[in-house]
């Protein structure tokens, strides 16, 4: 952070005025957004895996000269482990995906901007053609039989290992080699960007921003147009799939001859490699790292497969591989629904001298809040029959900016995991206050909170608890 703060100051030519880190997705980088007094905001990055960072330079500064809308890179520290970049703001394509359908909006909107991201996509792909320097490619240089030995193997043992489905090793490793020579058969000299997907697409200023292209390598056209399409929980129709990979297909015979009919049969068994891999990052995560939203995507990556099984994706001479992957459709068994999909969100108040409350939803605890270190009504023998409920010590708690400055984080904080929890559908999240004596600035900071996430979201239920029983009989 010192040294982001650091840059941010000398870049900007004053001191930001708040930080914030911004949610992680499924990688170890870091990313954090400075704020001005001008309203004016950057993001400061962090990311300790050098040559990963020497491919995401490389590819942003050459892009820029194409004309590609991609984040400026503002500044790079001598280690090339931190970074500054733009504001791109805050919202996702799937975010806008998301809001459309929870308001029941046009879906001409979202449809349109997914018409921008395929217009941009041969862009993309044909820099590999006009001098994109892909030596600096990482982990790989291309899409290659090794990479794809790699996607298949992680389906293999973090997927089909972990829900038990059966296999013969070596039926399914010949299977295997036949798919990736298929695969490997394909014109590969293209860009491939290799994690293309809503997530990593922004909409700002009503245009679209491309981002997380550091994964890019040599490889074929189908590979990223199938996986934005059948991106998991973007569940896109059959229907917007094609009409999509149409308006790509468009934009693309001005810049390569393609045969239609033979593209899509290509276009399809790459859907099926890539919803593999994604199939196998969610068994690790989920199952293997215990991170349970990651299994959300399952099932929509099983609806996938099952469509793509339908329209004979997979080619032909592939009987093991085909069995398989008939055997994970039909064996899934969709978890059942909760009785209720309401968010509730509790906060609770607590001593640390006794220790924090149990967790006793499942989830294995949520925030927990130190407010030791703020100014404490407690030591004052007329506060001592009164608790952070009472207009005395609301008031002397007031007049600290500390106090103030305090109850602006934890409310922020707060807020990025409400609205991720949302988007996820999760049922529950507890924040924890803890003091001295639970009695005082604990209970005060778990009522702000409540009343706040109360004002902000309406469609939660926010429960309040006080293990203190002097608050309790005082309400």
């Amino acid at each position: 952070m010192d040294i982001l703060t650091k840059m941010a100051t000398a870049y900007a030519g004053k001191n930001p005025i708040s930080c914030m880190p911004l949610a992680q997705s499924g990688s170890h980088r870091r990313y954090y957004r400075f704020t001005f007094e001008d309203n004016s905001t950057l993001i400061g990055a962090f990311n300790d895996d050098v040559a990963e960072n020497r491919a995401f330079f490389e590819y942003t500064r050459f892009f820029e000269t194409q004309q590609l809308n991609v984040p400026t890179l503002l500044a790079v520290h001598e280690d090339q482990k931190h970074y500054l970049l733009n504001d791109l703001g805050t919202h996702t394509l799937y975010d806008k995906l998301c809001e459309v359908r929870k308001n029941n909006d046009d879906f001409q909107e979202v449809m349109d901007y997914y018409k921008k991201v395929v217009a941009a996509l041969p862009k993309f792909q044909m820099t590999a053609k006009k001098g994109l320097d892909m030596s600096v490619a990482y982990p790989r240089a291309a899409f290659d039989r090794q990479s794809m030995q790699w996607d298949l193997n992680y389906f293999k043992y973090y997927y089909l290992k972990m829900v038990y489905v059966p296999f013969n090793e070596q039926l399914l490793e010949n299977d295997f080699q036949r798919f990736m020579d298929y695969l490997l058969s394909i014109d590969d000299d293209y860009f491939l960007y290799r994690d293309f997907q809503s997530r990593n697409i922004m909409v700002y200023q009503d245009n679209v921003w491309f981002i997380d292209y550091q994964g890019g390598r040599k490889g074929a056209l189908q590979y990223d147009i199938a996986s934005l399409l059948y991106d998991a929980k973007a569940d896109l129709s059959p229907e917007i799939r094609q009409e999509l990979l149409e308006c790509y297909m468009d934009h693309l015979e001005p810049l390569v001859s393609i045969n239609r009919k033979q593209f899509t049969a290509d276009f399809n068994a790459f859907a099926l490699i890539r919803i593999m891999q994604a199939m196998g990052a969610y068994g690790y995560r989920g199952y293997f790292e215990r991170k349970a939203h990651f299994l959300q995507s399952v099932p929509y990556a099983i609806r996938n497969m099952r469509y793509l099984l339908q329209q004979n994706a997979l080619p032909e001479g592939l009987p093991e591989l085909r069995r398989v992957l008939q055997s994970v459709v039909d064996s899934y068994v969709e978890p059942a629904k909760e009785e209720s999909d309401i968010l509730t969100v509790t906060l609770q108040s607590f001593s640390f001298k006794k220790g924090i409350p149990e967790d006793k939803t499942g989830n294995g605890g949520g925030f927990v809040f130190d407010c030791r270190a703020l100014p404490n009504p407690g030591r004052e023998k007329r506060y001592a029959t009164f608790t952070g409920k009472d207009d005395c010590v609301i008031e002397y708690l007031q007049q600290y900016k500390e106090v103030g400055t305090f109850v602006n984080h934890v409310c922020a904080l707060v807020d990025m995991s409400v609205d991720n929890y949302l988007e996820r559908k999760f049922t529950h999240l507890t924040v924890n206050f803890g003091c001295t004596g639970g009695q005082h600035r604990s209970v005060y900071f778990a009522e702000r909170t409540a009343d706040h996430l109360r004002e902000k979201y309406p469609q939660i239920a926010v429960e309040l608890r006080h293990t203190n029983e002097a608050v309790n009989n005082k309400q």
